[in-house]
């Protein structure tokens, strides 16, 4: 097993711990859409209590990659999925948050 398949697994594995309503299969679009940030601790996770990784979030991801457009909904939608995730899961994986709100918006198509 590859080291990609093996990340891949540990996040599915990860969704089904949480009953993360997320398909195996835009899990691993996601996964393979971030390369090789997945294998550095520090960017494989997202800090939620940061102001600055939360704005990130939304312009690179939300708006640059997904095409929103910045409104107060897409901070609704940030605080939900960390809520989902949970507020104390210190691993909020990106490739989670990211799969979910790739969900939220109804945005696979950019992952197909």
């Amino acid at each position: 097993m590859s080291k990609l398949d093996e990340k891949i697994a540990a996040y599915i594995a990860e969704a089904k711990k949480l009953k993360l309503p997320l398909e195996d299969s835009l899990i691993e679009s996601v996964t393979k859409g971030l390369g090789p940030s997945i294998y550095k601790a520090d960017a494989e996770t997202i800090a939620s209590s940061d102001p600055e990784e939360i704005k990130r979030l939304k312009t690179n991801f939300l708006i640059k990659k997904l095409g929103l457009t910045d409104d107060e909904k897409l901070d609704t939608a940030i605080e939900e999925v960390f809520t989902q995730i949970g507020k104390s899961n210190r691993n909020k994986y990106r490739v989670l948050v990211y799969a979910m709100l790739v969900k939220k918006f109804k945005k696979e198509s950019v992952y197909k």
